[in-house]
């Protein structure tokens, strides 16, 4: 979408805001001014959606006057969008890479990048699967199709790349491969039977009931898995997501983090 679509789209919502407001009746003015909340714009990796969406409430309670909204997508296709002028004021990234593009044109503010949380690759299967008990079992016959994020955009994908590449197990798999455009894709692929095995995140698999860890993937496999975090440099509300991005950071908010599989990284 181009940079113009998005501005007319904000334009028009806008519009359709403020008149939304004013109704055909004229009453008297009343003396209580109606508060209207700061809206803050965020697009977050598609893994973080439990999680953010807890915190999402929980911000509500302490924050009345801010407005979260929060857009759950491919790390990737977030970035792209940012870049052709989404109206968006936070980023959370699931890949490093994402958020170094964003940085490399000058879209972020550069202080308030940080890293938010780590995590954990696994392989998955449905619970009643017994053919895959290691990453070697998946070159079996019996294991049709394996479940990956498309690794230009989606970075479990990449990782998993990396990881089956450094384990001289890429090559041999790559007919196997069934691409999704986020780790939640590739988790309902697995649930659903359409793969035997998928390579999502810990915080994912531990959110479904249909699904079980048949093995964490070497953490020397691959590069350290980490959600930078970071304001985008054309919000109108820098203030406000940095409020929330401190808030991120918190003690309170890192344990809902953890709670749902998340790993807290060493400041």
């Amino acid at each position: 979408m181009k940079k113009v679509s998005w501005v007319l789209m904000f334009s028009f919502l806008l519009i359709l805001s403020v008149t939304g407001c004013s109704g055909g009746n004229t009453q008297p003015s009343s003396n209580v001014t109606q508060v209207i909340p700061t809206e803050i714009m965020v697009s977050a990796a598609a893994s973080l959606q439990d999680s953010l969406t807890n915190l999402q409430k929980v911000y509500a309670l302490k924050k009345p006057d801010v407005k979260l909204t929060i857009v759950f997508g491919a790390s990737g296709t977030l970035q792209q969008q940012i870049e052709q002028g989404a109206p968006v004021d936070l980023f959370i990234s699931a890949g490093k890479s994402q958020m170094d593009a964003l940085e490399q044109k000058n879209l972020l503010v550069k202080e308030s990048k940080v890293d938010l949380v780590g995590n954990e690759l696994v392989l998955v299967t449905m619970k009643d699967n017994s053919d895959v008990k290691t990453l070697e079992d998946l070159s079996k016959s019996s294991v049709d199709g394996i479940g990956i994020g498309t690794p230009e955009s989606v970075p479990a994908g990449k990782y998993a790349q990396e990881s089956l590449t450094n384990l001289k197990l890429w090559d041999s798999l790559h007919t196997k491969f069934v691409m999704a455009k986020d780790v939640t894709q590739v988790l309902n692929y697995v649930e659903t039977g359409n793969v035997a095995a998928g390579f999502v995140y810990q915080s994912d698999a531990q959110g479904s009931t249909k699904v079980k860890v048949v093995t964490v993937v070497p953490a020397s496999s691959h590069k350290p898995i980490s959600y930078p975090a970071a304001v985008i440099s054309s919000t109108k509300n820098k203030q406000a997501a940095e409020d929330f991005l401190k808030y991120l950071q918190s003690s309170e908010a890192q344990q809902v983090f953890v709670k749902y599989g998340f790993k807290t990284l060493a400041k």
